[in-house]
């Protein structure tokens, strides 16, 4: 079994999508197919279950998924070792992206190369843009996009949004929740800004002020505290213990979330360990 179609199977069962995986990948939907059935064949096996929802591993497909991503992660350091490229990540990140996986992968690779040099930048997805077309990163996480045509955009799935405050449970309706409330934010181009100021409007309400905090643990305090509402991910949630979230309408649950190259970008060895691990925990 060669490398890209170890490459396809598991971007397929991250993505749980073959039309993902082969825009992903840069390869024709029909290829990818063909690269799923073979590899089928190989173990006589069925690795997917097939649904309108999607791609879900089989119990035998979940088992090659952990070989498999074992196998890659070698193949990674051993393009590393060969190819003797500098050590070096170059990472914009939007703050609400950091996460116990993103610090993970940063630990393990540390392990590995403990003299990798790391330039980490956070900010807005649109400032993660401008940092990658002014040459001052080389790959971001972002929440959307801007479609940029000096930019690619490698879909990774999507986020759950929740909203967050002291008083979102009890409240009879997302509606009541806003009512008065201050809406809290990390920074004024944040994109959760941008969707919790329109589920405002959908309700014909106002914030009643708008704080701009900086620091994703403070914004949740502060939600707790119920000196206002925030937008989070339910990730975030879920890793900061808070209790106290809504979850949204349909309209406004999901978010997309991409790495971000400039266009023709060849990712290194080393870019693409991080990417494997950080995605994999």
């Amino acid at each position: 079994m060669d490398i890209e179609n170890m490459m396809a199977f598991v971007t397929v069962a991250e993505l749980k999508s073959v039309s993902a995986a082969a825009s992903n990948m840069n390869h024709l939907q029909s290829n990818m197919t063909a690269k799923i059935k073979k590899i089928e064949n190989h173990y006589r096996q069925q690795l997917f279950f097939r649904s309108s929802r999607g791609m879900e591993l089989t119990p035998e497909g979940e088992k090659l998924y952990r070989q498999y991503k074992k196998l890659l992660l070698l193949w990674e350091e051993t393009e590393q070792e060969m190819n003797r490229r500098e050590l070096k990540l170059r990472l914009g990140i939007m703050q609400s992206v950091i996460s116990e996986n993103i610090t993970k992968a940063f630990t393990d690779l540390y392990e590995k190369y403990p003299n990798m040099s790391v330039t980490l930048i956070t900010g807005s997805t649109e400032k993660m843009e401008e940092e990658l077309i002014e040459g001052n990163i080389d790959l971001a996480y972002t929440f959307g996009k801007s479609d940029l045509q000096q930019l690619h955009y490698w879909p990774i799935g999507s986020e759950e949004l929740v909203l967050v405050g002291k008083r979102v449970k009890t409240a009879a309706s997302l509606a009541q929740c806003l009512q008065s409330e201050t809406m809290l934010i990390l920074s004024k181009n944040c994109l959760y800004a941008s969707i919790l100021q329109r589920i405002y409007s959908a309700h014909g309400s106002h914030p009643a002020s708008k704080t701009e905090v900086g620091v994703l643990e403070t914004l949740l305090r502060l939600a707790s505290l119920g000196m206002g509402v925030a937008l989070v991910s339910k990730t975030t949630v879920r890793e900061f213990g808070v209790t106290d979230f809504m979850e949204l309408p349909q309209e406004y649950r999901y978010i997309d979330k991409f790495l971000v190259t400039r266009t023709n970008y060849e990712l290194s060895p080393l870019e693409r360990q991080f990417f494997k691990i950080s995605q994999s925990l």
